[in-house]
């Protein structure tokens, strides 16, 4: 099947990470639109670029998701470029790792400001466009920390968990104006933001150790997911949480 998003914009926010590169280009194959940002202005133009090459129409934006005004100015260019948007698919996230008692409270600020906060301001400031397409799907990506405890990573494990319960409230305020909204949450992936761990640890890491099908993921094995949730395929789709993690919470 190809195709399945011919005729939609979408907006991916982290849109040069691992998880965001591997989704751009799935949606660019399968005919989407797309807004690609992400905190470095000239990461996302090149992203654009390289898109553009490959024969999709792209627009690259830098993007703090925790500036309101940032995410005014983009959603504004994005209407102006391409008259609407029909998904928005909040990716961009950092992590940090201490725990409650050694997490410091600037980190703590910082990492609820862009998960759970970046995550809020993108649906307020897209929704309008979004109810306008009277088709539209919003895709939040949190975590399988979104949903057990791990002892640590205590400012990541409570942005994902909001993430998780903003994404339900928020697909039963629109599920009768338009809108579809549901979260992803992936287990073990080799992006950047772990990639250093998982080259120290290898298979020894504690949750590869924990996850039955023992290796981490790879971006491409969470960008269909993404891409069902997309498209009208998940039409009768909201307020879900869609796990691909190898198995780690069966267990």
């Amino acid at each position: 099947m190809t195709g399945r998003l011919t005729g939609k914009t979408a907006l991916i926010t982290g849109a040069t990470g691992g998880i965001g590169r591997a989704t751009a280009q799935l949606f660019a194959r399968e005919g989407a639109r797309l807004v690609v940002t992400d905190a470095s202005a000239s990461a996302a133009a090149d992203l654009a670029a390289q898109l553009e090459s490959e024969g999709a129409e792209a627009l690259g934006l830098g993007l703090d998701v925790s500036s309101a005004q940032q995410w005014s100015e983009a959603v504004a260019q994005v209407e102006q470029r391409f008259a609407g948007l029909d998904v928005l698919v909040n990716i961009a996230g950092i992590v940090d790792w201490p725990g409650v008692e050694d997490t410091d409270p600037q980190a703590w600020d910082r990492v609820i400001a862009v998960n759970q906060t970046g995550t809020w301001l993108g649906m307020k400031t897209a929704m309008p466009l979004l109810r306008a397409s009277g088709n539209g799907s919003v895709v939040n990506t949190s975590s399988v920390l979104g949903l057990i405890g791990s002892g640590a990573a205590a400012a990541y494990q409570a942005s994902k968990g909001a993430v998780r319960l903003l994404t339900k409230t928020a697909a039963v305020e629109y599920a009768t104006r338009g809108v579809r909204v549901n979260s992803v949450h992936p287990g073990v992936i080799s992006t950047p933001m772990i990639q250093e761990i998982l080259d120290e640890e290898g298979d020894q890491q504690p949750d590869i150790v924990r996850t039955p099908m023992r290796r981490a993921g790879r971006p491409e094995e969470i960008a269909p997911t993404m891409l069902f949730l997309a498209s009208d395929e998940s039409s009768y789709v909201t307020g879900a949480e869609f796990v691909v993690d190898g198995g780690l919470t069966a267990h």
